[in-house]
């Protein structure tokens, strides 16, 4: 088991969300952060936004400057058109470029990935963009990795190996078949390796809670907790109010806390 946060020394956990589209990968991210931010456990707390969409920022009400996405373009088009010593000066300052893609936020940083306009595969660049994020996360106590429906984004672009990877699911027989297609890759060790899976069940009323949990149990997979349908979250999301200012007291605080609680990154006192 890991070591409580109130040591403030979890050697750098690495929690990344999956799930179909839709299923509030990017909300359980932002509640995540917003717990982990006012839990006065002085983290430091790095959010990743894996998914092209870019929705995390939005959530969290940040404008993003440059994407990493941006900085590969840069790399590619020095590749393709600079001489030598310009490509050497390009590779002895991607620390920089990826420090620059970080936007640094009160209580926690944020990269997004974004789009690349670049066309072609260019693995060694994604390779060494991934292996500076890689490094530039070792310098937080939580990284939160907020990826798109599969798990192919994140191991070719940001993490190869993580701790926890949080499935989320709806209700719907789909979302619960995109879990379990979900687990056995992580199982097979081709994709993404991690050292424990669990699955949340979202947007859940109380009557339908039993019967989602007797199908997710279906799947073997650790049910780390289901969030209530939570109306607050709807309407920020209708009007373009950042998640992260939802009040303390909205159903779906309290359901995400005991995930938190779950996955040993704050102690059951906070």
């Amino acid at each position: 088991m890991q070591e409580s946060l109130k040591s403030n020394n979890l050697n750098g956990r690495l929690i990344a969300m999956c799930g179909k589209g839709g299923v509030g990968k990017t909300a359980l991210t932002a509640l995540m952060i917003k717990i982990l931010v006012s839990s006065g456990n002085h983290l430091k707390l790095l959010a990743i936004d894996a998914d092209p969409a870019m929705g995390l920022p939005i959530a969290l009400g940040v404008d993003i400057k440059k994407t990493m996405g941006a900085v590969r373009d840069e790399i590619i088009r020095t590749a393709r058109t600079a001489k030598d010593e310009r490509k050497i000066e390009l590779a002895d300052m991607l620390d920089y470029m990826v420090f620059e893609a970080l936007t640094e936020l009160d209580g926690y940083s944020l990269i997004a990935m974004g789009r690349s306009e670049a066309g072609g595969c260019y693995c060694p660049v994604n390779d060494l963009l991934r292996s500076a994020i890689e490094e530039l996360s070792k310098g937080f106590d939580i990284v939160i990795i907020d990826g798109e429906a599969g798990l192919e984004q994140i191991h070719r672009n940001v993490m190869r190996n993580i701790d926890t990877l949080i499935a989320i699911t709806d209700k719907s027989a789909r979302g619960l078949q995109v879990v379990d297609t979900i687990k056995k890759m992580a199982m097979s060790g081709k994709v993404i390796r991690c050292s424990r899976m669990g699955m949340v069940i979202n947007r859940i009323r109380a009557e339908e809670k039993e019967q989602a949990i007797k199908s997710a149990r279906e799947i073997d997979i650790e049910i780390l907790g289901c969030i209530p349908e939570d109306d607050n979250i709807a309407q920020n999301d209708f009007i373009g109010k950042p998640i992260l200012d939802i009040e303390d007291t909205s159903p779906s605080i309290a359901a995400v806390k005991d995930i938190v609680v779950k996955l040993d990154v704050l102690p059951s006192s906070a």
